[in-house]
Formats: structure tokens, C-alpha cells, sequence
């Protein structure tokens, strides 16, 4: 497993992240932590939670994640894992979090009240890297970051960073940080994979110049990647099968990630997965971590059988003709997800 650094922290984490956002609803704790025993042992250190977690997001199970990771971390040397989680952003945008009664900000109460919440749920007295789920661009920039900061001299975080965040975001973080005189976003945790590769547009560029890790989410598509929902299939069980049927975010969700140009560009990675001898969810997950602005990729199951191809995708290193290949397809399947 290959590591590296987020940020210009002095953390450094193995370039594969376990996601843990279907513990509590789809995975049971007892099959969460059987995946994450294997995670450890195949050499993972960093893993990913939230407040707000699992998904779907709904108050009978909210908090349910972070407690089920907690009684796992117990288990293992603190020191030897780096823990990640993310406090809920505003509710008055497109999402409402299940949260404070959705009444969640990134103002002073709401993230002291956040981050006392995880320590408890966790079982620990420190975070590693902790986020802000996602923005709010109508409130200063200066009141979240000059809290986060207290938090970090306080010693209950190590260091920030945000998530689902924009370019002028990322920017307008970056002066607050400056302008209050303290930490600032180490990390940005955004959606990319090769049916959503916005993320080279513009905010590439930040995170190169800026030096801030990308660890992205989704490297999958939300398993659309693996083939599963390619010729009408709808999967039981599956998050798109149940997001399709429903109303509201999660159906928009469902069908930004599953629809036509979506599926057809996933058969054309598939073609090319084959012509490499790997299977398709190996392919996605190399290729992620195959990005200079990329520290580690966020990874998630919900049953044990699917993490073997993940991990098949360990230091795994794509032929320049395989990395053409794939450049070909999203050149002519442009934002299959919009």
C-alpha cells in the first residue's frame, strides 16, 4: 500500500481510504467490522465517517456510523489509525440534514456541538482530518474557519479540511484561514471518477498550487462502475435501485448517476478494464489514485465480497495506452453525470 501526505500536514495516510457511509443501514456491525478488520490487515490506515452517517440520511439511524466505527476503533491502537469524520452543513440549501433538527450551520455552536458528538460516538479524544460536509457560501468564511482553529489548538483536531466544495470556495477558505491566522483546509473530499471528472476543470489546479490533497469519494460512481446497473439491471438492495424509487434528492441523485451516458460510457470502461485483464471496479480505483493532486481515494462497501477488487487495485499502476483508452472515452462520453 502506498502512502502519502495530505495536505502540508504531517499526516500521511495509504493512497486507499475506507469509506463507511453504509454502516448502520445497509451493512450491519458486525459485517462493517469484518470489513474493516480486512481493511487494516491489507495495510488501510485512513478511514472516512460523518456525523450524518449512514445513508440514506434519515433520523431513525442517524449517528449510527460514527458509534459502529467507534466500537471498532477500540479494537486496534489508536495511534495506528488515521479517522476522519465531517461536521453536517447547512440544511436551508438543497439537503436537510436529520441532524439538530435540521437546524445544522457551520457557525460556532453547531460545530462545537458537532465535533463533542463525534469524540463521544468515536470513542476517542482526538480527530485526525476534520471536515466540513459542505459549504455554505452565504456565511463568512472567517466565523467557520477561526472555530475549526480553536478546535485544532485545542488538540481535539489534527487538521482540516472541507468537502463537495467549489473553486471560489476553496479560495475564499484559504484567505480566511490566512486573514484569522490559522489552520486552514488540508484536504478537499469531492466526488470524481471516470464518469465525473469536473474535478480537472478548475479544481485541479487549486489543489496543485495550493497544495491541498484531493481524496476523493465515489471512485466507483456509486458502483454504476462496476457494470451492475448496465443493461436495465436494478440490483436489490442496491443505493440506486432504492434512490430511483424514491422521491426528491435521492431520486435526482439516483438518476444523475445512473442514465444513459453514464451507462454507456461504464461499457466502454469495461471494454477496456478486459483488454487490461482486471475487473472494472480495479480499474476505476487505480485510475483515481493515478492523479498527482490525489492523496488517497475513498473507497466504500457495503458487503465483504466486494472489497477483493478494491484491493486488487493496491499498487496497481495503469499502462499510458490503458490511461489513453479511458481519455478517449471521456472525450467522446463528455460529463456523463452532468
Amino acid at each position: 500500500m502506498q502512502r502519502r501526505r495530505l495536505g502540508k500536514s504531517a499526516i500521511v495516510v495509504s493512497d486507499i481510504c475506507m469509506g463507511t457511509m453504509t454502516f448502520g443501514s445497509q451493512t450491519d456491525e458486525a459485517e462493517a467490522h469484518r470489513i474493516l478488520d480486512a481493511c487494516f490487515d491489507a495495510g488501510i490506515d485512513f478511514y472516512d465517517t460523518a456525523e450524518g452517517y449512514p445513508v440514506p440520511p434519515d433520523v431513525k439511524w442517524v449517528g449510527r456510523t460514527e458509534e459502529i466505527v467507534g466500537r471498532w476503533l477500540k479494537t486496534k491502537p489508536r495511534d495506528a489509525i488515521i479517522l476522519a469524520t465531517k461536521v453536517s452543513g447547512p440544511s436551508h440549501v438543497w439537503f436537510k440534514s436529520p441532524l439538530r433538527s435540521g437546524m445544522t450551520a457551520l457557525d460556532r455552536r453547531n460545530i462545537i456541538t458537532a465535533v463533542e458528538a463525534s469524540l463521544t460516538k468515536l470513542r476517542t479524544d482526538y480527530i485526525d482530518l476534520y471536515q466540513t460536509h459542505w459549504p455554505d457560501h452565504d456565511l463568512p468564511y472567517e466565523e467557520t474557519m477561526e472555530v475549526l482553529d480553536e478546535l485544532v489548538r485545542a488538540g481535539k483536531i489534527r487538521i482540516l479540511g472541507c468537502s463537495n466544495e467549489t473553486s471560489w470556495g476553496l479560495m475564499k477558505s484559504l484567505a480566511a484561514a490566512e486573514a484569522v491566522g490559522g489552520a486552514r483546509y488540508e484536504t478537499i473530499q469531492n466526488n470524481f471518477s471516470l464518469n465525473n471528472r469536473r474535478f480537472e476543470d478548475e479544481l485541479a489546479q487549486v489543489c496543485r498550487q495550493e497544495k491541498i490533497s484531493l481524496i476523493p469519494y465515489s471512485p466507483i460512481g456509486g458502483g454504476v462502475l462496476s457494470g451492475k446497473y448496465n443493461d436495465g439491471a436494478r440490483p436489490e438492495g442496491a443505493r440506486f435501485t432504492r434512490y430511483l424509487g424514491m422521491e426528491g434528492r435521492q431520486a435526482a441523485m439516483g438518476r444523475r448517476f445512473v442514465n444513459d451516458k453514464s451507462l454507456a460510457s461504464t461499457a466502454r470502461f469495461a471494454e477496456i478494464a478486459k483488454e487490461a485483464g482486471i475487473s472494472p471496479v480495479t480499474l476505476s480505483v487505480a485510475w483515481s489514485k493515478q492523479h498527482d493532486f490525489v492523496a488517497s481515494t475513498i473507497v466504500g462497501v457495503s458487503k465483504f465480497d466486494q472489497l477483493a477488487e478494491i484491493l486488487a487495485a493496491a499498487d496497481l499502476v495503469l499502462e499510458p495506452e490503458t490511461m489513453k483508452a479511458i481519455d478517449k472515452v471521456s472525450k467522446e462520453i463528455m460529463y456523463p453525470m452532468g
